[in-house]
């Protein structure tokens, strides 16, 4: 059994992610590979956009592959266009081949993607058991999690359960990967080569504009040894000199990212590390430990400096909140990246200003504004579409950088205009500017800082 993995490419118009996005390996393809390479399937990756394939390119470079039985292909809404064409192209020159797209656009609108003639099976949610079924011949219409077509009809067989112990998962199959491509987000790192690591599976927020629970409300965590072994891993065989957390909430469960902390220092790891969390999962005792154990960095979703508009995203979080745990991780030496959204529900001009000088009073070290996109899937997405003010499903407008949302309190027009004012309020400040110079430690920090100032202002 042959299954080919393709990552699609990422193709996006503007907005501050075009010049500081990170490049991080496909996590879910990975994870699958790793997993049915346990029941000796012969697994090859394909990268596309991390080896900056042209579709072209992609096309040849299939053409070079040996026929496989299945070809699976990931995609979120920002890249189902990409994931769409990628299929096509691969139907066409494996005319034989079963086309399998998962990922969290394709599970939250199945029937829109598998109309699509190019695509046989959908797998729904966590891929694992479902592809492994699916390639080992179990009939279609008992595997849970998956949706296909026969003679043009759509069917979808019930959802599967959750993986409980993420634990028994074997690590991502890295060793398929073009591991030299990948980097963080600029502004995130100290040191390179850095690699991003997945270590819970869900979320424990219910923000309405967030995917986060779409793997299952019940977070899952990894075990702090299983977390260190493949920190020492990609450390050890791939030179990996730092990780950055993608996790929704890295410090869900604290007593774990203790344990981990404690590990690290025992093994005495030179290896540095940030990650993403919520104000209300941490406290002065775990941001010690953490920075004790090498994290230099956390980014904390805040979205918005007004109470009611926090209220209306269900983002359950204070503004007092907010200022005491920067205040204390910075207190710490551990750098802050906040994460601003302008134009959520009930959004004005007033509002929006009120984000803008929360944000510059907040004095993060890095801030990021994005524009509320309302994704397939949340439950911001269903209310603006049973308002009948969604402006459009053309996927490839998910930017976070585009108002998809006719507000009835605040115009598109005005919400790109605070867009843009964010960032000038922000960065063009003496004050700081002057903070950066006086951070600076060595020839690593100005090239980092230069780099990252320039990808933010030249958006």
């Amino acid at each position: 059994m042959n299954v080919l993995f393709i990552n699609p490419p990422w193709i996006t118009k503007g907005g501050i992610w075009q010049n500081v996005a990170s490049c991080m390996p496909p996590f879910g393809l990975a994870a699958i590979a790793a997993y049915l390479e346990k029941s000796d399937v012969n697994v090859e990756v394909v990268d596309a956009d991390a080896l900056k394939l042209s579709y072209r390119e992609i096309s040849e470079l299939l053409r070079q592959k040996r026929s496989p039985e299945y070809v699976g292909i990931t995609s979120s809404t920002s890249t189902i266009s990409s994931a769409l064409i990628v299929s096509k192209t691969a139907k066409d020159i494996f005319p034989n081949a079963k086309i399998v797209l998962g990922g969290v656009h394709p599970s939250v609108m199945t029937e829109d993607v598998l109309k699509e003639e190019s695509v046989d099976f959908i797998v729904r949610g966590e891929g694992e058991v479902t592809f492994r079924e699916l390639i080992a011949g179990v009939n279609k219409r008992n595997i849970a999690g998956l949706s296909y077509k026969e003679n043009k009809i759509i069917f979808h067989n019930p959802s599967r359960a959750v993986i409980s112990d993420i634990n028994t998962l074997p690590f991502p199959a890295y060793h398929l990967l073009p591991m030299e491509k990948y980097f963080p987000a600029r502004g995130s790192y100290k040191k390179l080569p850095a690699l991003g690591m997945m270590t819970t599976r869900g979320c424990p927020g219910r923000c309405t504009f967030c995917l986060g629970s779409y793997l299952g409300q019940q977070v899952r965590n990894r075990s702090a040894e299983k977390i260190f072994e493949e920190m020492f891993l990609l450390q050890d065989k791939y030179g990996i000199k730092e990780i950055s957390f993608y996790d929704d909430v890295f410090t869900t469960k604290k007593e774990n990212v203790r344990n981990l902390c404690k590990k690290i220092l025992n093994e005495k790891t030179n290896i540095s590390w940030s990650c993403f969390a919520r104000v209300d999962f941490v406290d002065e005792e775990l941001l010690r430990a953490m920075k004790d154990a090498g994290c230099h960095q956390i980014m904390y979703g805040i979205e918005s400096g007004d109470e009611q508009i926090l209220k209306n995203i269900h983002k359950k979080i204070s503004l007092e909140k907010v200022k005491e745990i920067v205040h204390i991780t910075k207190k710490i030496g551990i750098d802050v990246r906040a994460a601003f959204m302008l134009g959520n529900p009930g959004e004005t001009k007033e509002t929006m200003q009120k984000t803008i000088d929360y944000a510059i009073k907040l004095s993060p070290d890095v801030a990021i504004f994005n524009i509320t996109t309302p994704y397939p899937g949340t439950e911001m997405f269903k209310w603006a579409k049973d308002k009948g003010i969604l402006t459009t499903e053309n996927w490839d407008e998910y930017d976070l950088s585009q108002p998809l949302m006719n507000l009835p309190t605040v115009s598109a027009k005005e919400i790109k205009n605070y867009y843009n004012l964010a960032y000038k309020k922000f960065y063009w400040r003496w004050k700081y500017l002057l903070e950066r110079v006086f951070r600076i430690r060595n020839l690593s920090d100005i090239k980092v800082g230069l780099l990252t100032l320039w990808a933010i202002l030249k958006r």
